[in-house]
């Protein structure tokens, strides 16, 4: 009994047509008799032959591949919306490549040899604006960005509608009576750490509660600059009654600094985050945080790159997705775990 695999002449030889037919059935071509085409496709189903995806995607200038760029590999936000985004390319026969770039002239390097040798057909790139590796953002090339929305007005993106979730957050605070609220942003320099400040400012300002600068701490999205953000205020003699931190991480700094100077949470100090690590329901106590999807994000990206590589243009270019309110114990006695 052969174990040799059928080839694309074997498939020729059945349907009694050339290669060269069988090849224009496999690749779409549309100059080809739909009764041809049935023979071939008959054929290539009675044999069980498969195609050489590589060979196809040399014959059609595609690779079938998209890469995905993000600062590390390592955080749990970028990891989420990579996993959505592999998802979404497997259901349309397209590969994810994941890669990192730490610097904006590693990610110079990277793009030139994705770019530049055309491994892949599209670009997803996370965080964008994270420092100067937008400068290196190639030209005319299928590409979306994730994380902020693009200053170039012919880049598609993807990311959280971060002005209403820091509006949403600051206002469930506001909601349970709290008027000295302190924010912990992350590094300011990034369009989504300016936006969530926004969206706080915005739901004190509706409420009628000045705006102090002093309340507002900046961070690194670490959980150790949430700790020294609340020590600071502490030593500065400026104890909140709540305080919303721009990320689930730095939250979680806030939680143990709170502990550490004996102030009781939510009793004397109410916490609240963004994300919704898988963590956050574990934190002492559990955190309430705004739950972004970020799986969608990246399954939404790549949706919206592979209309652009199929030259449709997208409904959507600048997509901004909603968080979900989750209460847990940090704002309330009655909080879920």
């Amino acid at each position: 009994m052969s174990t040799s695999h059928p080839t694309i002449r074997d498939v020729a030889r059945l349907a009694g047509v050339s290669h060269q037919t069988v090849s224009r059935v496999i690749n779409g071509s549309e100059d080809v008799l739909p009764e041809t085409r049935a023979t071939v496709e008959a054929a290539i189903a009675e044999m069980g032959y498969r195609p050489n995806a590589i060979a196809r995607s040399m014959a059609r200038g595609q690779t079938h591949t998209l890469a995905c760029i993000s600062p590390n590999l390592t955080d749990y936000t970028f990891a989420s919306v990579i996993e959505g985004a592999e998802v979404e390319a497997r259901q349309h026969d397209y590969f994810i490549l994941s890669s990192s770039a730490s610097d904006p002239e590693a990610f110079r390097a990277l793009v030139d040899e994705l770019v530049g040798h055309r491994r892949v057909d599209g670009l997803i790139v996370i965080n964008p604006y994270s420092d100067e590796r937008f400068e290196y953002i190639p030209k005319d090339f299928p590409l979306v960005f994730v994380g902020a929305s693009a200053h170039e007005k012919n880049v598609c993106s993807v990311s959280l509608d971060d002005e209403k979730v820091a509006y949403e957050a600051t206002q469930h605070l506001i909601t349970l009576g709290h008027t000295k609220i302190a924010l912990v942003t992350g590094p300011m320099e990034e369009d989504c750490s300016r936006d969530r400040t926004d969206g706080y400012r915005r739901a004190l300002q509706e409420a009628g509660i000045a705006f102090e600068e002093s309340m507002v701490i900046e961070g690194d999205w670490s959980a150790t600059s949430g700790q020294s953000a609340l020590l600071s205020l502490i030593e500065q003699g400026r104890v909140p009654s709540a305080v919303f931190a721009q990320n689930d991480r730095m939250a979680m700094g806030v939680l143990r600094a709170a502990r550490d100077a004996n102030i009781k949470v939510p009793s004397q100090l109410a916490v609240i985050g963004v994300d919704d690590m898988p963590l956050s329901s574990y934190f002492d106590p559990p955190l309430t945080t705004m739950q972004q999807d970020m799986p969608r994000i990246g399954q939404e990206a790549t949706r919206m790159l592979l209309e652009i590589i199929k030259k449709k243009n997208p409904t959507v270019h600048d997509m901004k997705l909603s968080a979900q309110l989750i209460v847990r114990r940090s704002t309330s006695e009655k909080g879920g775990d």
